[in-house]
Formats: C-alpha cells, sequence, structure tokens
C-alpha cells in the first residue's frame, strides 16, 4: 500500500473514532503561542482575562481576548507531511467556537500529518470593542502566519505549503488573508515581520464573504464549502465566489452540501453529506500537492 493510499484510508475513519483520539489531544490541549512576546499593538493597557462559557452541549466558546495567540497541534514524529494550516474559528466576531471550528480540526489535521495552528483572535463585534476587522483582526491573521514561518523549523513546517482555513466569522478572515497579503518587510527589527503573510492555500467553510475582495492570478488556490440550507449570501455566494476565483484564473474546488446549514464544522454529531468535508479537504490537499516534501 503506497502513502497515499493509506493516507485516504485513514481519512475514511469513522467521525466517532476520530474524535475520541480527538477528545483525547484536548485534553492534553498545548500551550499558547502568543502573538507579540509582550502587548499586542492596539491593546496596551487591556488586561482583562479572557472569558470561557461553556454550552450545554459541553463545548467551548472564549471572548475578550487581548493576546492573541497560536495552539499548535503538530504531528506524531514520522508522519508529518511538512504541510501547515491556520485554523481560524468563527463567532460572528463576538466570540470564537473553539471545538468544532477548533481544536477538533487542529487535532484531526495533525493525526493526518499536517502540522495545525488554532488562532485565539481579537474580536471587533464585542460590545465595547475598540477592535475593527480590517485592521486588529486582519493584522492578527497576517502576524499568526508570519509568527509559523519564523519558526517553521522549529515545528516542522515547509513555509511554501502554510495555507489558513477559516469558518464563518473565521472564514471572513481567512478571506482576506488570502488576497490582501504582503511580501514582509525585509529590513524590520522585529524578524517574524520580515516574513510574508501570503498563505500557500485557502480554505473557506460557510465564510462571510468580505465585500471586496481583489481576486488575481496571485491569489492562493482555494478551497470552499457551504450547505444549501445556509443563509443567502453564504449558499449563494460562496459559488458565486468560485465562479469569481476560477474567472480570476484560480485553482479551486467547492463543496455545497444538501440539507446543511450554517455551523457544521467538526463534531460527532455531523451526519449526512457535510460530515465528510475534512476528509475532501484532505484530498484536495494531497491533489494539490501540498502533502509530499518536495
Amino acid at each position: 500500500m503506497t502513502k497515499s493510499d493509506r493516507r485516504r484510508s485513514s481519512a475514511g475513519l469513522t467521525l466517532l473514532a476520530i474524535l475520541l483520539g480527538v477528545a483525547s489531544s484536548i485534553a492534553q490541549a498545548p500551550d499558547a503561542v502568543y502573538l507579540w512576546p509582550h502587548e499586542a499593538p492596539g491593546s496596551e493597557g487591556k488586561i482583562a482575562p479572557e472569558s470561557v462559557r461553556v454550552t450545554s452541549d459541553g463545548e467551548h466558546v472564549i471572548s475578550s481576548i487581548h493576546h492573541p495567540s497560536l495552539l499548535p497541534y503538530l504531528p506524531a514524529k514520522g508522519t508529518a507531511t511538512g504541510a501547515a494550516v491556520l485554523v481560524i474559528p468563527g463567532g460572528g466576531h463576538r466570540e470564537l467556537w473553539m471545538d468544532h471550528e477548533g481544536y477538533n480540526v487542529a487535532a484531526w489535521l495533525s493525526q493526518h500529518g499536517v502540522a495545525a495552528f488554532v488562532l485565539k483572535y481579537r474580536l471587533a463585534g464585542e460590545p465595547g470593542s475598540t477592535y475593527t476587522v480590517e485592521g486588529t483582526e486582519l493584522a492578527d491573521t497576517q502576524r499568526a502566519i508570519r509568527l509559523i514561518r519564523s519558526r517553521a523549523a522549529e515545528w516542522g513546517v515547509a513555509p511554501n505549503r502554510l495555507g489558513v482555513m477559516g469558518f464563518s466569522a473565521g472564514g471572513e478572515l481567512a478571506a482576506m488573508a488570502g488576497t490582501r497579503f504582503d511580501a514582509g518587510s525585509a529590513g524590520a527589527a522585529d524578524p517574524i515581520e520580515r516574513e510574508s503573510s501570503r498563505p500557500t492555500f485557502v480554505a473557506l467553510l460557510y465564510p462571510a464573504i468580505p465585500h471586496s475582495m481583489n481576486l488575481t492570478k496571485e491569489t492562493p488556490p482555494t478551497f470552499l464549502a457551504c450547505g444549501e440550507e445556509d443563509r443567502p449570501d453564504i449558499a449563494q455566494g460562496v459559488p458565486e465566489l468560485y465562479l469569481a476565483l476560477r474567472n480570476a484564473g484560480v485553482s479551486a474546488e467547492l463543496h455545497v452540501f444538501s440539507k446543511t446549514g450554517h455551523g457544521f464544522g467538526l463534531r460527532e454529531s455531523n451526519h449526512g453529506p457535510s460530515a465528510s468535508w475534512i476528509s475532501l479537504f484532505l484530498r484536495w490537499m494531497e491533489t494539490q500537492g501540498y502533502l509530499t516534501h518536495r
């Protein structure tokens, strides 16, 4: 059996078996890596602790974030492909749904040889927030991409195979990261700022679509997925975005799942067509050549 065949076989495991392993990974949650070693720009003097609430289904929802960070989920030695994904949870820019759009996804990817990093970013939509989506939240996303690249050797990541994956509001940030990037500041005193903020690829799961997207041939290859019963700006907007990407000469793959609404993410309770999205994403990565060392 080839490595490719083994990956496909592994990706075909039942979601229940996968999430049992995910639960174990969450119990041994990785340490946070702060995007800035001291105060994040724009958060000076903000010392309020993070707020965590647990839903009736046991899901963790976080808000009041003033020290943005990454949670690394690294593959076991001998299984790493070198590919990496920055995972951006959603929550309407008011909070972050960390399990089904963060921890579960990152743990699954790491079990399949892909390094994953869950982003906790500052929130523009909280009551009284001084942050903005296109300013603060995008800056956190870009800083996270640069930070991962700056520590690529330490984390076993190939800098040219680092993508972003966003869900709902996090999908809006991932879409912006894929169209508003730069090559880094070569002369910056902070070595992290010398790194490029361009993701190698983008995955958008039921994303809020930015009002203005400058799509060009430089836009990274994109994986898109949503449910047909989502609200119209997503259920119709995502297929329209696919067509716009293709018209711009960008490689893209689209999945619209029947009988599916918003926010499916990765949960044990998922059933039906949308439950397969992450296996489809892994196969897309393989097709694009991101899972093979080059």
